[in-house]
């Protein structure tokens, strides 16, 4: 008998088949040759079956019937694809053995185990697992087959994902509502990205920008000249300013201290999947979802690059002579003949930890070019390609050489500091369109650090110290530290704090990589990649359902989220259910998954925990007052995105399928508590009263009361807590706060609820780190 070869899509069989049986015979939905015969699976075949498969009372949404926790889960086939799984069925009875040829991961793994469950297929499997569709890595794939068995632990971990989804956004999206009257998609991974959305939404509205003033010098030194920016406290009087910049100028000054230093700048780190989006992203405006389905299309219709849903910045020693074979065949391509001839294998060997690094490389080691020669590609598959081929030459360069100059410089006891950066020279940046110039996520080995560099607001703070100077030059740049330097001009700038910035598709994918935490530093970064929301291959899908279902909008490249987004975040915050509405602890159930893929953690207690805590979801959601009707904004400008749903009225399937999701805790900027803590102007400025001790643990700071909230004396250095004097619709007294930073919590207050009813219901403070509050009924 043949074997049967199931691939993820037509075109991935079609390559398979071309290689291990090139005169197959072509049966359409088949392809059948002497050993083996090759179909696929068109996605997903299979699904989980709707609750309304277990019970015909779930056809309709009412409260009473929560929580929905089958005992085991009933899988559903596709109808629109129902045809070629009766193809599969009907070539496995004529085959004695399979291989599972689908994509070479978590998805791939599950799209087979959900069809061999289905049909009930009994024979041997083995498995196919490359990163690449090119013939030899086909044929070389082929020849090493591995037993399914040793792939159990990923089908394990697949399953679980796709029933703790299941669990989370059917009952949460069912509770929520039929409780509100309103159409909310929740789900495990959906509503903690969301709800970093809301957060730096919030960020922005809260933020007051403050006008400070800089004074900027300019020196002299025989032919050489540079400027200067004035060191000490951020300036607030605009006399202040100019009194400085006057008393320096046209004054002879000396060099306080002159420091050299030789530093080198390495190449990006190679592309995965989602620093190919970010990039992507920023330089040409793709979104997530274009991005990888371009990247898609690279992989399997031309096979030109090597599996692009990767996790990983690096390869693996056997990929080193690989890399080596690819720079060759690149040397006949007409755009990159130039980069090829200046590049030197030498820079690429095993040694190299910024490219070779087995212990990063799990499933498939970072995107690269293939040996194939692109032929006709799109306009948009033509940059995605562009950006992974200069990419990967980059490697083969030296790094970018500079001479970092810092001169402090002192003008009538005035300070002013200088960071000039010389080039020496431009090693990999020649390869890069901008000569470097642009920002990019991905840097490996160290960087050149100039004066600061980042302007006020640029990381999202809006309360960055002033900026320092940086000047790039290729200029070579010389100053003698014994001799006088002429102040020849100085004046004061006016400048104004930034509002924290709003996401775009690039920075969101930066934030659920490292689960909403700001982590800049790389390797940093990269042991976070196993605790971020959702994988490499799904954050694409989860922005695009945040928008299907109007829970976000695009101007532009910003995100804005739609009034309906907004106020479903508040009632999934106010119901009090916080691990749906904390990305980090999400992000933990995503390590948990990969553990689980590992074989370092059990399925079946990850799956008891979701369970309990769909439990918790509708309890919590029972006792909460229902929404107003007009909060979600149904009328206005980009708003709404869904219709209402009546109390135990139809079902709505299209809230059912919310696929993963949780909403974050408050990620709080230095900007969003100097906001709060900053003492409310007077006619005769007076000490703030303090409140108590700051709970944050290991803090110290004191609460105080601010403009808009109570913030603690330490977030000029980094403390994060605050709480909004506006919480859950009414004012907050002193001794409310004082009640909840010493008790951590308030007695009963009363609060009306969208239909005017009363209600009691403590506060409580959620998490002493950030003032983060919630309501107990």
């Amino acid at each position: 008998m043949k074997t049967l070869v199931i691939a993820e899509k037509p075109d991935m069989g079609r390559n398979i088949a071309s290689v291990i049986e090139p005169k197959a015979k072509n049966m359409r939905s088949y392809l059948e040759g002497e050993r083996y015969i090759i179909t696929w699976a068109i996605g997903h075949l299979i699904g989980l079956a709707e609750p309304d498969r277990y019970d015909d009372k779930y056809k309709k949404w009412n409260f009473g019937d929560l929580p929905i926790i089958p005992e085991q889960f009933k899988l559903l086939p596709n109808p629109k694809t129902k045809d070629q799984l009766a193809v599969i069925r009907e070539l496995a009875s004529r085959c004695d053995s399979l291989v599972n040829a689908c994509d070479a991961g978590r998805e791939g793994q599950h799209i087979f185990s959900l069809i061999r469950r289905h049909l009930g297929l009994r024979q041997p499997v083995r498995r196919l697992w490359i990163s690449d569709l090119t013939a030899e890595t086909i044929r070389r794939g082929f020849e090493e087959l591995k037993d399914e068995a040793e792939y159990a632990n990923l089908t394990e971990a697949a399953r679980a994902r796709s029933e703790a989804d299941w669990l989370i956004g059917m009952n949460g999206s069912r509770a929520f509502t039929t409780k509100h009257n309103e159409l909310l998609s929740v789900g495990r991974v959906q509503t903690p990205v969301l709800a970093l959305i809301y957060d730096r939404q919030k960020q922005i509205e809260a933020f007051d920008s403050m006008k400070f003033y800089e004074v900027a010098g300019l020196f002299e030194q025989g032919a050489t000249s540079y400027r200067g920016l004035w060191q000490g406290d951020r300036i607030l009087d605009p006399a202040k300013a100019e009194a400085i910049a006057a008393k320096a100028k046209g004054k002879t000054g000396a060099v306080e201290s002159y420091e050299v230093k030789d530093t080198k700048e390495y190449p990006f780190k190679l592309y995965d999947l989602t620093l190919l989006q970010r990039d992507a992203n920023g330089k040409f405006g793709f979104s997530a979802k274009k991005t990888l389905d371009v990247a898609q299309a690279l992989y399997e219709k031309h096979k030109v690059i090597s599996y692009p849903r990767t996790n990983s910045n690096y390869v693996n020693e056997e990929n080193i002579p690989e890399m080596h074979r690819i720079l060759d065949s690149l040397r006949g391509a007409d755009d990159y003949r130039d980069f090829v001839a200046g590049a030197d294998k030498r820079f690429v060997h095993k040694g190299n930890r910024g490219v070779c690094n087995p212990a990063k490389v799990e499933d498939h080691h970072a995107i690269m070019p293939t040996m194939k020669r692109a032929g006709a590609l799109s306009p948009d598959e033509r940059k995605v390609y562009d950006l992974i081929v200069r990419r990967f030459l980059s490697h083969f360069y030296p790094a970018a050489e500079y001479k970092v100059h810092t001169v402090m410089t002192l003008v009538e006891q005035e300070r002013f500091k200088t960071t000039i950066k010389q080039l020496l020279s431009l090693g990999w940046k020649a390869l890069l369109p901008d000569g470097g110039a642009g920002k990019d996520g991905g840097r490996s080995g160290k960087k050149a650090r100039g004066g600061g560099g980042a302007s006020a607001g640029a990381s999202g703070s809006g309360d960055k110290e002033q900026e320092e100077p940086l000047e790039e030059t290729d200029a070579p740049f010389e100053l003698d530290a014994s001799q006088p330097v002429l102040c020849a001009d100085a004046e004061a700038k006016e400048k104004e704090t930034q509002p924290p910035k709003h996401y775009t598709e690039g920075t969101l994918l930066k934030a659920m990589e490292s689960a909403g935490k700001q982590i800049e530093d790389d390797e940093l970064r990269d042991a976070m990649k196993d605790s971020g929301l959702g994988t490499p291959a799904t954050r694409a899908a989860t922005i695009e359902r945040l928008k299907q279902v109007g829970y976000i909008d695009m101007q532009g490249k910003k995100i804005v989220i739609t009034p309906k987004g907004r106020t479903a975040v508040e009632l999934i915050r106010g119901a009090g259910v916080e691990l749906l509405t904390s990305p980090e602890m999400t992000g933990q159930w995503e390590k948990r998954l990969n553990e689980i893929a590992r074989g370092q953690a059990s399925a079946e207690t990850f799956m008891n925990n979701v369970k309990r805590f769909t439990v918790q979801i509708v309890d919590k959601v029972r006792v909460q007052p229902p929404a107003v009707r007009t909060a979600f904004g149904r009328g206005e400008a980009g708003g709404g995105g869904g219709g209402s749903a009546p109390a135990g009225g139809k079902s709505r399937r299209a809230a059912g399928k919310a696929a993963g999701a949780a909403a974050p805790a408050r990620t709080r900027r230095r900007s969003a508590v100097a906001t709060a803590a900053a003492p409310a102007p007077s006619a005769a400025p007076a000490a703030p009263a303090v409140i108590g001790a700051c709970p944050r643990p290991g803090c110290g700071g004191q609460i105080f009361m601010g403009r808009k909230g109570y913030g603690c004396s330490h977030y000029k250095t980094g403390c994060s807590f605050v709480i909004w004097k506006m919480s859950f619709g009414r004012s907050l007294t002193d001794a409310m706060v004082r009640s909840l930073i010493e008790k951590g919590k308030t007695g009963k207050l009363k609060f009306k609820n969208g239909a005017g009813e009363a209600y009691e219901a403590r506060i409580l403070l959620v998490n002493p780190g950030t003032g983060e509050l919630a309501l107990e009924a």
